[in-house]
């Protein structure tokens, strides 16, 4: 018999991560091998509990799920993260896709939808809530330098900017109050999300069409 899949559950309310703890553990091919209440403390557990999927809230106090999307898959690759979401977070859960997450599901999903995503998300699958996937799916027109910038969340904006300015990793660390291997993921995920290669040309691109709030 393989092994049971082992889940993290991420989430700021007690009795929400409670329930879902429960609900994974009652599943015989899943296993919670812990629990944590903000993103922060899902990036220290990782690396100890070593989660083949981590099932993540978004909206959290200390470090969100974006956030925290990017420094788990930093630490772990091949771990699986799994977004949780309401329905008025679809952009949220865009940024999170780009971040790496490998699916979303919304909080009001049956149980045994939870179960099947959970378990489809170890499994290598793509799980997606298809109530939201339609407001997803990208347009058919070109993406501009405004629709690029738009898809960067304002801590994205924020380490562009400093790359703007010429600042290293550790720098930018230093003034945003993050870890380095944090910095380094978002750089990562900005190169991604405006289309070029490397950080001169990143620095280039800010300076052209980032415009100071």
């Amino acid at each position: 018999m393989s092994r049971a899949h082992r889940v993290l559950v991420v989430d700021d309310h007690r009795l929400v991560r409670a329930g879902l703890a429960g609900l994974v553990d009652d599943d015989p091919g899943l296993e919670v091998c812990g629990q944590a209440a903000d993103g922060a403390e899902a990036v220290d557990l990782v690396t100890e509990l070593r989660p083949d999927v981590v099932l993540m809230d978004l909206s959290m106090p200390v470090m969100d799920g974006v956030e925290a999307t990017l420094a788990v898959l930093a630490l772990r690759p091949q771990t699986r993260v799994l977004v949780l979401t309401s329905f008025a977070e679809h952009d949220r859960v865009r940024e999170a896709l780009a971040a790496g997450a490998v699916g979303y599901l919304l909080k009001d999903s049956e149980p045994g939808a939870l179960l099947a995503a959970v378990r489809a998300a170890a499994d290598g699958q793509v799980p997606l809530d298809p109530r939201v996937a339609a407001a997803l799916l990208p347009g058919a027109r070109p993406r501009t330098p405004v629709d690029h910038l738009e898809g960067l969340s304002r801590r994205e904006r924020e380490v562009l900017a400093l790359v703007g300015e010429g600042l290293a990793n550790k720098q930018i660390a230093r003034r945003l109050g993050i870890t380095e291997r944090t910095v380094k993921a978002h750089v990562g995920s900005i190169f991604r999300r405006i289309g070029v290669a490397d950080r001169t040309s990143a620095a280039l691109w800010a300076r052209d069409h980032l415009r100071p709030d």
